[in-house]
């Protein structure tokens, strides 16, 4: 049996960074985690090649060879998942998907042979029995959580690891908070389930082995959903396999509270983890209340910010307007929140409503949902009708983006942050990708582009008071250039 891996291409987004990769010369920025995943899983062998659709085109050659296409995608990438699709069926082959993207829409794909939906440790393993009997049902689905003790390492090396600006890794599942507009409890339960610190350690060894030096995220939608385990084993563990390696250093996915723990805070930066994404949402505590963000209510949100930003870590923040509660007001606040807290790589955007959520099940009971939703979080869009007049939300948006990502506003907040950033010792390997981007950020950005004088200011007041963090500056100018294509499309 041969498989192809099919992922979907994703469009211009603004976690995906296209503008900014392009100064590295990378195409994009992680491989699909979950179909390296399922390739472990699948028979020894059998043959696998993966086509990852935002490096590599599918080609006829690819086609031919195949007998299955096994295709993963995520809300975004619906338009180019039923392309893709299409074409499989037209050349013959059995289409087996799953995936967040099919476990929500499964419905609206017919071309669509087998479904493999929810975790695939589960499902993947009865569809394959059905199979080998020469018995496949068209679909599989289960609410069980499985033991991410037994799943296998991912098979990274299908993967062209120069293609990508950063690798990917899985160490948890599942939140224990439950934020009405969130599907991650949804999908994954709401007690982290994690794997073993050697697990963790042997698939960090396989992505040294195989030579990756460069920036690694850690997937998980709340990496300290289990503290104690981080504390007492996994950090640790993680502090003495770094010893004597370059590189490899970690970002990844946590709750506000992380600033209410001194000792975790200084175990991950030893650890190598140096940039943290946070979900602000709001500073309205009415917002919080309304969407049941117990974790940030009751707490100096940028006091918190600051903290963690201090201790070592860089802090990335999304933000959400079009709660219920939020009125005209709430623009402003979110400007002077995200000016003022330094949170440089911030995410704005509208509510949306994902299938299986809370929200969801809210907003159709109150026949509020008015579309599919486009799972981009930062594309201006929403699947809800608002209390807000909608015009006046988007407008509203608009502005927001307008002023945050305008050279003055953003490299002010880059200052801002490194004022504030103590930084850990680990760093990105330097090589010559990273030289040529200093040196296309200065051409496109110091020379060519509208922000110059900015940029220059943030190179002069950076050598004087931050020289440690010059490249961490300049990587977030070509950041900033990124962030502004998208906001303006």
């Amino acid at each position: 049996m041969n498989v192809l891996l099919i992922y979907p291409e994703f469009t211009d987004t603004f976690w995906g960074l296209k503008h900014a990769l392009k100064f590295i010369g990378k195409k994009t920025g992680t491989p699909p985690l979950g179909l390296l995943t399922v390739a472990a899983m699948l028979p020894s062998d059998w043959g696998k090649r993966l086509v990852d659709l935002n490096v590599t085109h599918l080609s006829e050659d690819d086609l031919l060879w195949a007998d299955h296409a096994y295709v993963s995608a995520m809300v975004i990438q619906r338009d180019d998942a039923h392309r893709v699709i299409r074409r499989c069926v037209t050349a013959g082959l059995k289409v087996v998907a799953g995936g967040p993207l099919f476990t929500g829409e499964h419905k609206s794909f017919p071309g669509v042979d087998h479904f493999v939906l929810n975790e695939a440790e589960v499902t993947l393993p009865l569809f394959l029995a059905d199979l080998n009997r020469g018995e496949p049902k068209p679909l599989y689905t289960s609410t069980e959580h499985p033991d991410i003790r037994n799943t296998p390492t991912p098979m990274w090396e299908l993967a062209d690891m120069k293609q990508y600006a950063t690798m990917n890794i899985q160490f948890s599942r599942g939140c224990p908070f439950a934020c009405e507009f969130c599907n991650i409890t949804s999908m994954f339960g709401k007690t982290p389930r994690t794997k073993t610190a050697p697990q963790f350690i042997a698939e960090l060894d396989t992505l040294y082995t195989l030579g990756w030096r460069g920036a690694v995220f850690v997937v998980d939608d709340n990496f300290i959903g289990n503290r104690r385990q981080l504390r007492e084993e996994v950090l640790p563990a993680v502090v003495r396999w770094r010893r004597g390696k370059k590189g490899m250093p970690f970002n990844t996915e946590v709750s506000i509270n992380l600033a209410d723990d001194d000792q975790l805070m200084r175990l991950m930066v030893e650890a190598g983890f140096n940039t943290v994404f946070v979900g602000i949402e709001t500073p309205d505590e009415k917002g919080l209340l309304e969407c049941d963000k117990a974790q940030n209510r009751g707490r100096n949100l940028l006091h918190s910010v600051r903290k963690i930003q201090r201790a070592g870590l860089e802090v990335q923040g999304g933000f959400i307007l079009g709660f219920d509660s939020d009125t005209s007001s709430i623009f402003q606040q979110q400007i002077d929140f995200i000016q003022n807290s330094g949170i440089v790589t911030a995410m704005v955007g509208l509510l949306q409503a994902p299938h299986g959520t809370r929200l969801y099940r809210r907003m159709e009971r109150e026949g509020r949902l008015n579309t599919e939703m486009s799972g981009d979080n930062a594309d201006g869009s929403t699947n809800i009708i608002p209390v807000m007049d909608l015009k006046a939300l988007k407008e509203g948006y608009k502005s927001v983006l307008r002023q945050i990502y305008s050279p003055g506003m953003y490299y002010d907040r880059v200052i801002t942050f490194l004022r504030e950033y103590k930084p850990p010792k680990v760093g990105v390997e330097k090589d010559r990708a990273h030289l040529m981007a200093f040196w296309r950020s200065i051409y496109r950005l110091g020379i060519m582009g509208p922000e110059r004088l900015h940029y220059w200011r943030m190179w002069v007041w950076t050598l004087f008071h931050r020289p440690r963090l010059f490249p961490r500056a300049i990587t977030m100018a070509i950041y900033g250039h990124h962030f502004r294509v998208v906001s303006e499309s």
